[in-house]
């Protein structure tokens, strides 16, 4: 949320999609198995085309736990106008931010097939960006992140 504020703030159009309004809405029939994920992502790489196609800066937030989902959602944009930023975490400090309390009911068996927990996580092979957030302040990343849009928005 913070890169979308800078982005307008230096005068770009840019808006986030994230868990939390796909899940309200567009994807709202959608749990956490792997299907679903499958499936969430498949639908906000469609929206996040749409947004591009309209020349608009869409930056998805989703934990994306299959490499075959993000090459499809890569495949969704226009050539050049799909970027994968990996902001990377150690889980204890993902535990440690879980606003939600999603990963302790993940943990107690309360939230079945959780990424990280008791699904899987594949990580990027070939990410345009990384940002290791357990090691790198939010001010930093966010400055990392608005020099990367402005590269390659240019």
């Amino acid at each position: 949320m913070r890169l979308e504020q800078r982005l307008f703030q230096l005068g770009h159009a840019a808006y986030v999609l994230d868990g939390d309004n796909v899940r309200a809405g567009l994807n709202a029939d959608l749990g956490f198995s792997s299907e679903d994920h499958c499936q969430n992502i498949r639908r906000v790489g469609e929206v996040a085309a749409l947004f591009a196609d309209a020349g608009l800066i869409c930056i998805t937030a989703f934990i994306s736990p299959f490499n075959a989902d993000r090459q499809r959602a890569r495949a969704a944009v226009a050539s050049g106008r799909f970027f994968e930023v990996y902001l990377t975490a150690d889980l204890a400090a993902c535990e440690a931010r879980d606003t939600k309390g999603l990963y302790r009911k993940a943990r107690a068996g309360e939230l079945r097939d959780f990424t990280g927990i008791d699904s899987p996580y594949e990580a990027p092979d070939a990410p345009d960006l990384v940002l290791d957030t357990s090691a790198t302040s939010i001010e930093d990343c966010l400055a990392q992140l608005t020099a990367f849009v402005q590269r390659v928005t240019i």
